[in-house]
């Protein structure tokens, strides 16, 4: 049976298809550089895609990495304790979008022109690509007991995850927006230590199972804290690009997914 987009999203709640919703949620990125979109996800849309995530956990590639904030190889010009090399650690397990099945929900929301131009407006662009590989569209993220994604400033402009299944306890996204200016090469070292440290306030969002997130992480550090307790935190990332035919390079699927397809 073919499935809608009606049949996953709650348009009461999220009505993609408005303009002046899209307009809305657009405004609130701007200015907050996050927008949270609780309950997009109906219930049974919920339990179907946490099924299915369980299902496929056993074919998922678990990793622990150690990582700087910046998501970028050592400086030996700079001292081992510089906090540019200081080492962070992220650990979770991971399934591609070739492991997702055809008929998934997952692969209807990403694949719905109405998801992608209501997406591509909030971002402020005319239209999304897809990723020319065959791994990096959507990625079905899992985080055991302890398990963590480290501080760290992403490399793309914006990440849209949806959250299928919290934790017990844990699993907290943080954040401290604004921190660097990539584009000005502003790495704000200091700034950086400070929240490494725990001498600096960091915003915390509480994220429900079935809400949608979209979030500039390029200039704001992040991260979400371990999972605690034996219930695995799901999360799934839909990963589009603003350019056409564009793979995420073979180093990053080898790092992410232990494969290249």
């Amino acid at each position: 049976m073919t499935m809608a987009l009606s049949d996953f999203i709650d348009f009461s709640s999220c009505p993609v298809w408005d303009p002046a919703f899209t307009r809305q949620c657009a405004a609130g990125l701007e200015s907050d550089g996050v927008l949270t979109l609780p309950g997009f996800l109906q219930d049974d849309a919920i339990d179907m895609l946490v099924a299915e995530a369980e299902a496929r956990k056993q074919d998922a590639y678990f990793t622990a990495s150690s990582h700087n904030v910046y998501l970028s190889e050592p400086r030996p010009d700079l001292d081992a304790e510089h906090i540019y090399n200081r080492q962070i650690t992220s650990s979770k397990g991971c399934i591609t979008t070739d492991q997702v099945p055809e008929q998934s929900g997952l692969k209807v929301i990403y694949s719905a022109p109405e998801f992608r131009q209501f997406i591509a407006t909030i971002v402020g662009r005319p239209t999304l690509y897809e990723y020319a590989d065959p791994l990096s569209s959507i990625n079905v993220h899992y985080a055991d007991e302890g398990q963590e994604l480290g501080w760290h400033f992403d490399n793309s402009e914006f990440a849209i995850t949806l959250l299928l299944q919290a934790p017990h306890s844990g699993g907290q996204f943080q954040y401290v927006r604004d921190l660097r200016d990539a584009t000005a090469g502003e790495m704000n070292f200091t700034g950086v230590a400070a929240v490494l440290d725990g001498e600096a306030t960091v915003e915390k969002l509480a994220v429900t199972p079935g809400t949608l997130l979209l979030f500039r992480g390029r200039n704001s550090m992040h991260r979400v804290t371990p999972t605690i307790g034996e219930k695995t935190r799901i999360l799934v990332v839909l990963a589009y690009n603003t350019k056409p035919g564009i793979a995420l390079s073979e180093a990053a699927r080898m790092t992410f997914f232990g494969r290249l397809g």
